[in-house]
């Protein structure tokens, strides 16, 4: 059956060998609808971002473009500006009707971490051709922040699909009228349309800016680091801000959403005309995501925004970005903020995971 690949399918290519890993795949690797992939021992340094390319190995251009090694054994700095490659402990051997989509982790694209997944032969990031028979590889940019990263962390996911489930605008419309996608109207048009909160309840604060400079922050300390000392608090008090070239942003969307358990979505850029900025790092969105059932009653999307050639004034509602639902093949046995420790379940503005909590 086409659509994304349940976490239950996803255990049944683990024993089948579609999905190989050394070491062994871990059950809190398997989400409901996607796979968590692990650094492996080693990370190259390189020159510049790099794709294989068609018929081409990574590793024989790892050799054209690295400039050193790192050994991740004992834990090591990857630093901020720089660009870094590393072999991941999962290799695939797809079946040839089954192609697969990778993503940054919501608290690696949290942390302003670019984490996109390449493999051999691939001429674009994130994407698996069907049959890919080969090793995975993250190219990890960090940013914003220099991070301490060891064997094992898992900063990108892996979501596999079986042909083209994509729903189209009458679909939608029809789930929505069915189940409430969002709080209020939705603003549907290849996608759902989400739009930014500037006027957050009660306070005048709407957002967070990276600082500058910052010290290392371990990725393995979870509800350890002062946010005063990452971030700058971003208010407003008319529904307004200007956003700086090249600085990165913490917002959050106006729409409560709500993803029901037989589908995914994925957040995917708006029209470029909007203005010249992202909005998102990590776009996966798990079946039961902000659904009543799961105890999320409609969750915010965290934005991720980077502004890019000029100052840009970003105003209360506009809309800023889509999200792209997908049929998944089966309904998962776990969906998300059911019972699987979710971090983002009935989220609204949140730093990831590795800050004290704020109130919003």
């Amino acid at each position: 059956m086409h659509g994304v690949i349940p976490n239950q399918e996803i255990s049944a290519m683990i024993r089948d060998g579609a999905i190989l890993a050394d070491p062994a795949v871990i059950p809190a690797q398997i989400q409901p609808a996607s796979l968590d992939l692990r650094l492996g021992t080693k990370a190259y340094r390189v020159r510049a971002s790099f794709l294989a390319g068609k018929d081409a190995k990574v590793a024989d251009r790892l050799a054209e473009f690295e400039m050193h090694q790192v050994d991740l054994t004992n834990g090591a700095v990857l630093e901020k500006g720089c660009v870094y490659v590393v072999p991941l402990m999962e290799h695939l051997a797809l079946p040839a009707d089954l192609s697969a989509v990778a993503n940054a982790k919501s608290s690696t694209g949290r942390l302003d971490l670019l984490t996109r997944t390449i493999t051999d032969g691939g001429t674009e990031f994130d994407r698996v051709a069907p049959g890919y028979q080969g090793p995975l590889y993250a190219e990890i940019c960090p940013r914003s922040f220099s991070v301490l990263v060891r064997p094992g962390m898992r900063l990108n996911q892996i979501r596999f699909g079986r042909g083209d489930a994509t729903l189209n605008d009458t679909d939608l419309r029809a789930l929505h009228a069915q189940t409430p996608l969002v709080n209020g109207d939705a603003v549907i048009d290849d996608g759902l349309g989400f739009s930014v909160d500037l006027k957050l309840p009660d306070t005048t604060l709407v957002g967070y800016r990276a600082k500058p400079h910052t010290g290392v922050i371990d990725l393995d300390n979870i509800g350890y680091y002062d946010p005063a000392e990452y971030w700058e608090e971003v208010h407003t008090s008319n529904g307004q801000i200007i956003l700086d070239p090249g600085a990165f942003y913490i917002l959050v969307s106006r729409e409560a959403v709500t993803i029901p358990p037989e589908y995914a979505a994925e957040m995917a850029p708006y029209l470029a005309m909007v203005g010249e900025f992202r909005v998102h790092y990590a776009g996966f969105f798990d079946p039961g995501f902000g659904f009543a059932d799961a105890g999320g009653a409609g969750s915010r999307g965290v934005l991720e925004v980077r502004c890019h050639e000029a100052p840009f004034v970003l105003e209360h509602g506009q809309v800023v970005g889509r999200l792209v639902y997908e049929r998944m093949a089966d309904v998962p046995s776990h969906i998300y903020g059911a019972g699987i420790a979710s971090n983002y379940q009935g989220q609204g503005l949140k730093l990831s995971k590795h800050f004290k909590t704020v109130a919003a």
